[in-house]
């Protein structure tokens, strides 16, 4: 049996699906037993817990071959991270607890930065982590394309999307949250011994311009990206309700200035299937409805 958390997002329906469709068994670890009807419906094994509650946790992880371990993000972390440094050290004791047969961590492109940044948040767990005499994959995977989905509402009524990806003809790693999944259930059903990193992005690296010409593409009107000034960033961002925005603009001046890559490279990274054109397409048919 296999223990998925965060199996109602994208990334976690993915990887009980293709496990479910493996015929392999599925432990739904979910802090909402409401909202896991659909996963009991398709045979799976309910556990109730969350990252708050280590003895909780534990018992989710008791008896399963492999946990896939997948941490609510958090957008707007505290300085210090002490959101993160929790949930490290509750993840950590009921792992060391249950003592699964194996472990995949959703980590993050740039999770070895020494650089302080919202990913930040990913090192200090895997840190935590790899503390622990269980084998263990960090899967770091890179931009999801689903953000582009804030693009759409843009695109469609004023025909510019403002990018904080810059510059705007500096291709991007970015990977769909489907790949993600994929190679998630493929992990776990892997054999291996001590700790690995498998990096994983798209087929191709995108820019943000080239995401503006799918859009337009795709919507049938003229798209084009505005680089959002830099000097602009921190009020704008506390203009919305960020009380800590700082984490959020050095994650953006990783990508941007480039410290913030697969610590393999480009050419050490694994490579998902699916391509831009396909996610966009599926994001505005899904906000079509």
């Amino acid at each position: 049996m296999f223990a998925i958390t965060g199996i109602t997002g994208n990334v976690g329906g993915e990887v009980a699906r293709i496990l479910l469709a493996a015929r392999q068994p599925v432990r739904a670890v979910v802090r909402d037993l409401s909202k896991s009807a659909a996963w009991a419906e398709r045979g799976c094994d309910l556990a109730h817990a969350d990252f708050a509650d280590t003895s909780a946790l534990a018992a989710a992880f008791r008896g399963v071959e492999g946990v896939f371990v997948l941490v609510p993000p958090n957008f707007d972390p505290a300085p210090g991270f002490p959101e993160a440094q929790a949930t490290a050290k509750n993840l950590r004791s009921a792992l060391e607890n249950a003592r699964p047969g194996k472990v995949v961590y959703l980590s993050t492109i740039g999770a070895q930065a020494t650089q302080t940044n919202l990913l930040s948040q990913h090192t200090i767990i895997e840190q935590a982590l790899r503390e622990l005499p269980i084998p263990i994959t960090f899967l770091r995977p890179a931009w999801f394309m689903e953000n582009c989905i804030w693009d759409i509402t843009p695109a469609r009524e004023k025909g510019v999307i403002p990018s904080f990806l810059q510059p705007l003809d500096k291709p991007v790693p970015m990977v769909a949250t489907s790949d993600i999944g994929r190679a998630a259930a493929e992990l776990l059903q892997e054999t291996w011994k001590g700790q690995r990193v498998v990096e994983l992005e798209g087929t191709k690296r995108v820019t943000p311009n080239e995401i503006a010409a799918t859009f337009a593409d795709l919507l049938g009107r003229p798209v084009r990206m505005e680089a959002v000034p830099r000097e602009t960033w921190e009020l704008l961002f506390k203009s919305q309700g960020m009380k800590n925005p700082t984490p959020r603009i050095r994650m953006l001046d990783g990508f941007n200035e480039g410290w913030i890559e697969f610590e393999s490279g480009q050419t050490g990274s694994r490579k998902g299937k699916v391509a831009l054109k396909t996610v966009l397409r599926s994001l505005i048919e899904r906000q079509n409805q």
